[in-house]
């Protein structure tokens, strides 16, 4: 399935919302590019949500920690929501759950946040 994404910001944070397999493909510069961007206009959090995602490959997995890469070298985060079953699995399996901080969704991730 193509991915394709979609993006917002607010007050807490910069938002990407993939649908689709993340598997690195042509797209997967385009989403190092928005972390780029939001970066440089300051953004400090940076979600992606990924309700919509069926299937991460290992290159999926590789733009994920590129993503939080950059944000982390200026003291930003990026933060994870709504994964699907199978890809909580994964996330577990190569121990990617202790690397990111997981919400069941973006509201809940506004909720704590907010806090």
């Amino acid at each position: 399935m193509k991915l394709t994404y979609n993006t917002s910001k607010d007050e807490l944070a910069h938002y990407l919302f993939i649908q689709g397999d993340l598997i690195g493909d042509e797209v997967g510069p385009k989403l190092v590019e928005v972390v780029s961007d939001a970066v440089e206009e300051g953004a400090r959090r940076f979600v992606v949500d990924l309700s919509e995602v069926r299937y991460i490959s290992s290159s999926g997995i590789g733009l994920l920690i590129t993503m939080l890469t950059k944000m982390r070298n200026k003291d930003g985060e990026v933060y994870l929501t709504a994964p699907s079953e199978h890809v909580k699995k994964l996330l577990i399996i190569t121990k990617l759950n202790n690397i990111f901080t997981v919400f069941d969704s973006v509201e809940e991730f506004k909720k704590t946040i907010l806090v």
